[in-house]
């Protein structure tokens, strides 16, 4: 599954250390999301895109 969130969080001009603090998360957690390395739970996919005030469906690409 492929994401927006590196664009997105730096559109806004976010650091990765300062959205890590405002999900829960570590920055390592938000390092491994924006290259793809981990998958993040459904509860965790919901607060990404709720902090961003976006869908689900405008951070994560699913593809087939």
């Amino acid at each position: 599954m492929k994401n927006r969130i590196e664009e997105i969080r730096k559109d806004k001009g976010i650091r990765q250390e300062d959205f890590a603090r405002a999900l829960g998360v570590s920055r390592q957690t938000i390092s491994s999301l924006e290259t793809g390395r981990y998958n993040p739970s459904i509860q965790l996919a919901y607060k990404i895109a709720r902090y961003f005030d976006l869908t689900i469906e405008e951070v994560f690409l699913f593809e087939d």
